[in-house]
């Protein structure tokens, strides 16, 4: 175990291409270089909130000191690092954004592994950066306690992701217009340490092409073969990147249908290259079970990020990524394809996924039949999503009255069911029950496989809320829990929040409606 403030750390990014080397952290454009070196921004008085020890042990970082606090708070850097903020571009809200960058994030260097592998550790909050372009690069203690408990609930939750590594509060007072209304108000600030292989997103492709830098983007696809993929060779690695960044884009996305996350802005910038969540700001889980549904009120009224749109926009931000790549193939019409192939790779995963959560041991023509009508049930009765699988993985084998069936459910709705949805739930149960009959397996393996795939805890956003409001009255307890619940997120230790969403949550800014600020 080694501490942030003595141990060597490697920079083989700034190292392997050109950057600013000027330490200006003035907003401006950068064209030519793929970074700018830039030192974290002092804070008044950095206080540790959160440590995450398995990531730690992980990662062989000792538990901080005085010194590593410092760092952790931005007021310091060891010797070793090389601090900068990277240039990418990125279409957001589906229009070219052109530069956009690292505006509140700042990457300390890459911190090596036994095995030879490296993570970037990276400040979120720490200052301003030549891409903050209005803002001041600093984060609210809000949305900091927001990114750390969700990638580290979302990682127990076995969803490809950043992690987090520290929660610091920095004594500091940031400014913030929560809903973009006029009225800013003071908060308090503080810092995330996220960490993870590599933050490269599709926006870093993007910035090179859409200038033209050709000989940079070659490097920067090269480079991420050779670290990432290397088991990639031939005169075509370059396709088969590209294809293995679709498949796990595709998982990625999968496994937030799965837990019924949605990420609520998905900028191309906000794609990771490696298929990871990223960049964690007006998410939400499902409560209600809404294809429609988008946290965040930036999205609203057209929701193109709602959560039963977020494959298809995934396969728009992967063409924006085959577009910005499509300079370096002397023919792109097999590019073209592989894009175009995005629908069945997502499909077969997610039907796959879908037979898991309801212990389906095949998935042929009937079970996606039966799993088609499933969805269009939920989608009409709107029960919470959670209660209602773990509900599925408890049905007994024998229920088949529509009475029975509707009372067994019952803890799931939102609202009393009518007769005729009563009358579906009821159809779309026994035809289940009928197919479960036929499995091979026996129902306990298969409640089994179902309470793998179904959690039973998930952060929901009002419990978010309140552990905020607490945290900045002082009182930590409610934060520590939801830290400790979001770790055993598949078990029934934490039940006492196994429950519906609040009625006052639905309406209270900060719970039931976000916003892209922070």
């Amino acid at each position: 175990m080694q501490h942030l403030s003595t141990h060597n750390f490697v920079n083989d990014f700034t190292e392997a291409f050109d950057g600013d080397q000027s330490g200006d952290p003035e907003p401006r454009q950068t064209p030519g270089v793929l970074y700018s070196r830039v030192l974290p921004s002092p804070v008044r008085e950095p206080k540790l909130l959160a440590w995450t020890t398995d990531l730690a042990a992980e990662l062989g970082i000792s538990d901080p000191d005085e010194k590593d606090l410092n760092i952790l708070g931005g007021n310091a850097v060891n010797p070793t690092m090389k601090p900068y903020a990277a240039c990418y571009a990125g279409h957001q809200f589906g229009n070219w954004a052109g530069q956009l960058g690292d505006g509140r994030a700042i990457t300390l260097g890459e911190w090596p592994l036994a095995n030879g592998e490296t993570w970037e550790l990276q400040l979120k909050g720490a200052g301003l950066t030549p891409y903050s372009r209005r803002a001041d690069g600093r984060a609210v203690l809000r949305s900091s306690v927001r990114e750390y408990l969700m990638s580290e609930a979302m990682h127990h939750l076995g969803v490809p992701t950043t992690r987090a590594l520290s929660l610091v509060a920095t004594g500091d007072q940031v400014r913030r217009d929560m809903f973009y209304d006029g009225r800013p108000a003071p908060e308090p600030g503080a810092i995330v340490m996220r960490a993870a292989p590599s933050f490269l997103r599709f926006g870093n492709f993007e910035m090179l092409s859409a200038r033209k830098e050709y000989d940079h983007l070659q490097q920067l696809v090269d480079w991420t073969i050779e670290k990432f993929y290397p088991e990639l060779t031939g005169t075509d690695k370059t396709l088969q990147w590209f294809k293995k960044v679709m498949e796990s884009t595709a998982t990625m996305v999968v496994e937030w249908l799965r837990v019924g996350f949605v990420h609520g802005v998905m900028n191309t910038d906000n794609m990771s290259i490696l298929g990871l969540t990223i960049d964690y700001g007006p998410f939400s889980f499902l409560d209600a079970y809404d294809l429609n549904f988008s946290p965040n009120t930036t999205d609203h009224p057209g929701r193109r990020y709602a959560y039963g749109k977020q494959h298809s926009i995934a396969y728009w931000n992967l063409t924006c990524l085959a577009n910005a790549i499509s300079p370096l193939f002397e023919d792109p019409k097999e590019l073209i394809s592989t894009v175009e192939g995005f629908g069945p790779v997502f499909y077969e995963k997610f039907y796959a996924m879908k037979a898991a959560k309801l212990g389906l041991d095949q998935v042929l023509a009937e079970e996606i039949q039966l799993i088609d009508d499933l969805e269009n049930l939920l989608a009409e009765i709107q029960p919470d999503m959670t209660i209602f699988y773990q509900l599925m993985a408890e049905l007994p084998e024998d229920l088949t009255d529509t009475i029975g069936i509707n009372a067994h459910f019952e803890p799931s709705f939102y609202y009393s069911l009518t007769a005729p949805q009563q009358e579906l739930l009821h159809k779309n149960i026994i035809v289940y029950q009928e197919r479960m009959a036929k499995n091979n397996s026996s129902r306990s393996i298969s409640n089994a496989e179902m309470k793998r795939n179904n959690p039973r805890f998930i952060l929901r956003n009002y419990l978010l809320y309140e552990a905020i409001q607490e945290l900045e009255k002082g009182d930590d307890q409610l934060f520590k829990k939801l830290q400790k619940a979001l770790q055993t997120p598949y078990s029934d230790e934490h039940d006492e929040f196994f429950v519906l969403r609040p009625q006052w949550a639905n309406e209270q800014p900060g719970s039931a409606t976000l916003s892209c600020s922070s």
